[in-house]
């Protein structure tokens, strides 16, 4: 696991690449897909973020969203402060809090 910095684009450059994935679907405990992120400009910090928690972790649960969250670094406070801005870190603050964990789905790009 990496030591996350207080610099989201530092912390990203020690990811593991999202090449080659297509999508993440977060599945919840009945097995119903709530949440996917997609491979697509604006969103790929956080499908890297998750892909290296579902590499790193058996679920995302309360132990792996604070991860989650140390590793976006300064978009986690600015999350706190505008609600709404950024689902992502929206979701990992609400597991961190005591939610419900959710299993993360790695979907690869058909080739």
């Amino acid at each position: 696991m990496i030591q996350p910095s207080t610099s989201f684009k530092d912390n990203l450059q020690q990811l593991p690449s999202v090449d080659g994935v297509q999508r993440i679907e977060l599945i919840d405990g009945n097995g119903a897909v709530v949440a996917t992120i997609e491979n697509q400009p604006g969103k790929q910090g956080s499908l890297a973020v998750y892909r290296y928690l579902e590499q790193s972790f058996d679920r995302l649960d309360e132990t792996a969203a604070k991860h989650g969250l140390a590793v976006f670094a300064e978009h986690t406070a600015d999350a706190r402060n505008r609600p709404g801005a950024h689902p992502n870190v929206d979701r990992l603050l609400e597991i961190a809090a005591g939610g419900s964990p959710l299993q993360i789905e790695v979907v690869a790009v058909n080739r």
